[in-house]
C-alpha cells in the first residue's frame, strides 16, 4: 500500500498539499512582507527539498511587430532546507521579506502576486497562488497626483518590455500613459507618459515622454517623423514633494 501512495504522490494525487497565507495583501514598494506557508502532508512520506516563493507579474513584449505578454519574476526567495513531511502532518514555515523597490503598482491592467512552491524530487511540485495589492509609495502618489492636478486623466498603465536604455534590474519598466483633459496643456499635447524609479533614499528618477500635438503642415510633419516627442528625466527627493507639482509642470511647459 505504501508503494501505491508513492506512486500516485510522485504523480500529484496524495501528495502534500501548501497554502501560504499573508499577513496583509495590501503593500507599498519597500514594506515587508509577512506570512505562514502551512505545509499538510499527504497520503505517504515526502521529502520536502525546499520551499521557495516567487513574487511574478506579467509585462508585454514585442517580436516581429507582434505583442504577447510574457509572464516574469519580480524576486524569488527561499525560505527553508530539506526536511520530511510525514502522512497527514502539518508544519507552518514562517516567512519575511521585502518587498522590491522596483514592484509595480496593481493599477490598470497590472498584477502582481506571490506563488508558493514546494520542491520535492520525483515527484509533482506543490503550488499555491497569492495575489497582493501594490501601491504607490509617497513619491510615487505625489507625482501621479500632481500630473492629475495638472489636467491629465490616466489612460492606461501596463509594464512594457524595457529599451536598452530604459532597463534597471527588471526587463521591463511601468508605464503611465495620461492625456490631458483640462487646462491650457488640453490643445498642446496629445499624451504624456511617466515611468518611475524608486532609489533607495527616497528619492524617484522620474522620465517622462512628452508628446506634442500637431500644429499645422509643419507639425504633421513633425510628428510623421517622429520629432514631436521629447524625453525628459528629473530627480524627485522628499524635499521636493511639497513643490513636486510646479517642478513637473515647469518640465512639461518647457517641451510642450
Amino acid at each position: 500500500m505504501s508503494f501505491f501512495n508513492k506512486v500516485l504522490a510522485s504523480v500529484g494525487i496524495g501528495g502534500t498539499k501548501v497554502d501560504t497565507r499573508l499577513e496583509q495583501d495590501t503593500l507599498v514598494p519597500g514594506e515587508t512582507v509577512r506570512g505562514i506557508v502551512e505545509i499538510t502532508g499527504g497520503s505517504t512520506e515526502q521529502t520536502i527539498d525546499s520551499i521557495y516563493l516567487s513574487l511574478n507579474t506579467v509585462y508585454m513584449k514585442e517580436s516581429n511587430d507582434k505583442k504577447y505578454s510574457d509572464t516574469t519574476a519580480i524576486d524569488r526567495f527561499k525560505i527553508s532546507d530539506p526536511f520530511i513531511i510525514k502522512p497527514n502532518e502539518k508544519k507552518e514555515i514562517p516567512f519575511s521579506f521585502r518587498l522590491p523597490l522596483d514592484t509595480p503598482v496593481t493599477i490598470g491592467r497590472t498584477k502582481v502576486w506571490l506563488s508558493t512552491g514546494l520542491d520535492i524530487k520525483n515527484a509533482v511540485d506543490p503550488t499555491d497562488t497569492d495575489y497582493v495589492r501594490v501601491l504607490p509609495n509617497k513619491g510615487m502618489s505625489a507625482i501621479l497626483s500632481a500630473v492629475e492636478d495638472l489636467g491629465f486623466r490616466l489612460r492606461e498603465a501596463d509594464c512594457e518590455q524595457a529599451s536598452y536604455r530604459l532597463r534597471r534590474r527588471l526587463p521591463f519598466v511601468q508605464e503611465f500613459e495620461y492625456v490631458p483633459v483640462s487646462g491650457r496643456l488640453r490643445g498642446r499635447l496629445d499624451e504624456l507618459e511617466v515611468v518611475m524609479f524608486p532609489g533607495e533614499g527616497g528619492e524617484i528618477e522620474v522620465l517622462m515622454q512628452v508628446d506634442r500635438r500637431a500644429r499645422g503642415l509643419g507639425g504633421f510633419l513633425s510628428e510623421a517623423l517622429s520629432m514631436d516627442e521629447s524625453n525628459v528625466r528629473l530627480v524627485v527627493t522628499q524635499s521636493d514633494l511639497p513643490v513636486v507639482r510646479d517642478k513637473i509642470k515647469a518640465v512639461i511647459e518647457r517641451y510642450s
